[in-house]
């Protein structure tokens, strides 16, 4: 069986669980090759606009190692905020190995991949980009892109797709289907759907929201101009109900005019911000929810706070832009897909969700936990034997 690495460029709190996973229940010999130390202590982040630390560890259970950043100017959103030549020579050292590299954002992304590819192992790239979203980009300058990706693909052996429009992204790019894999973009399920099965959601709804017992519908992201957090205010507002609230989880640049809207509006004892929430204290949000919204527009390459709502059995309303909309949305089912931005059309989806009988909620559960079960970490892992053991 081949070694395992993967390059990522700092610790993530989405795929630290799976790293964990590999390492106790395979026999796979994992390595995680870091090429910055952000995340591990409290920073400003730049979406958020707060200073934030995560509060799960991630860096137990599985072996990593970090390289030094010789960029002039560090960063994690620059194509140059990377440069880690230690990569080279570690790559060098090590025998035929299967190594994962997510995305070629960086110097250091592509690096690797001309290392690895020129020392013989077996390059894997593991993405993000949907074709829905890049076939909308600039209409000048995607096709340069899109020439230069193609002769950067010829250097991949394996492409792991996360999801339909990320797979239809490759195909568009010429890759042949033998060399797309499946592994998708999912979140620790089994830790999500332990807090759904331990939380009473009356007593937890009566400790969070004391003097309000209504349905609410539920938002988990950054108040940013791509999540469009104003949308769902201003749908929540032409619902013009008195018996629901609704709880946006999150902070970010947009919280000013979120303020504003709501004040203007009169529903102050109807919306509330809650501030950035982190890792360990999300699930109880997810648990007192009725309905969960994602109304984002381009650049919501995925949406995994999608997943994590899956866990609680939450039907789920989400934009056409948001990526897994294709995968994990079933129209009428499980909730609602709604053109970006229309508002009118994401007032009536939440109000369909918020009308679901017990059948229907009971029907919302199977397809939730039996999507869930593809879109989990055994997928991956089983993905990644397959590589390893080739």
């Amino acid at each position: 069986m081949k070694p395992l690495i993967f390059l990522n460029s700092h610790p993530i709190q989405y795929f630290v669980p799976l790293y964990k996973q590999i390492t106790t229940s395979t026999t796979i010999c994992l390595q995680v090759m870091y090429c910055s130390e952000a995340g591990l202590k409290s920073h400003k982040d730049s979406g958020f606009g707060t200073n934030i630390q995560w509060d799960i560890p991630l860096l137990n259970g599985y072996s990593s190692i970090f390289f030094r950043n010789y960029a002039i100017k560090p960063s994690l959103n620059s194509f140059w905020g990377l440069f880690n030549p230690g990569i080279i020579s570690f790559l060098w050292k090590q025998p035929r190995s299967v190594v994962v590299i997510h995305g070629w954002g960086s110097l250091s992304n592509i690096l690797a991949i001309i290392a690895a590819k020129v020392k013989g192992h077996i390059v894997c790239l593991r993405a993000e980009t949907p074709w829905h979203q890049e076939k909308m980009k600039n209409k000048w300058v995607t096709p340069i892109k899109h020439l230069y990706l193609r002769c950067l693909f010829t250097l991949v052996d394996c492409f792991l797709f996360i999801g339909m429009q990320n797979r239809l992204f490759y195909k568009k790019m010429h890759v042949p289907d033998n060399r797309l894999y499946f592994a998708p973009y999912c979140v620790d399920n089994f830790r999500f759907s332990s807090f759904a099965e331990e939380m009473n959601k009356a007593e937890l709804k009566a400790l969070l929201y004391p003097k309000k017992q209504n349905k609410m519908i539920l938002y988990s992201g950054k108040y940013t101009v791509k999540k469009r957090p104003l949308d769902l205010i201003a749908a929540f507002i032409k619902l013009n109900r008195t018996d629901i609230m609704l709880v946006m989880v999150g902070e970010g640049e947009l919280r000013p005019q979120m303020e504003q809207m709501i004040r203007d509006n009169n529903v102050r004892e109807q919306v509330m911000l809650t501030g950035f929430v982190n890792q360990s204290n999300i699930a109880r949000y997810y648990a007192v929810a009725d309905v969960f919204v994602m109304c984002s527009g381009l650049g919501e390459t995925w949406g995994l706070s999608v997943n994590e709502a899956m866990n609680f059995n939450l039907p789920l309303v989400v934009s056409d832009s948001t990526g897994c909309s294709f995968d994990l949305v079933k129209e009428g089912s499980n909730g609602y897909i709604f053109p970006e931005g229309d508002i009118d059309a994401l007032a009536n989806a939440i109000n369909k969700c918020l009308h679901f009988t017990e059948e229907e909620q009971k029907k919302v559960s199977e397809i939730n936990k039996s999507l869930l079960e593809t879109y989990s970490y055994t997928t991956i892992i089983h993905t990644l034997n397959e590589l390893c053991n080739n």
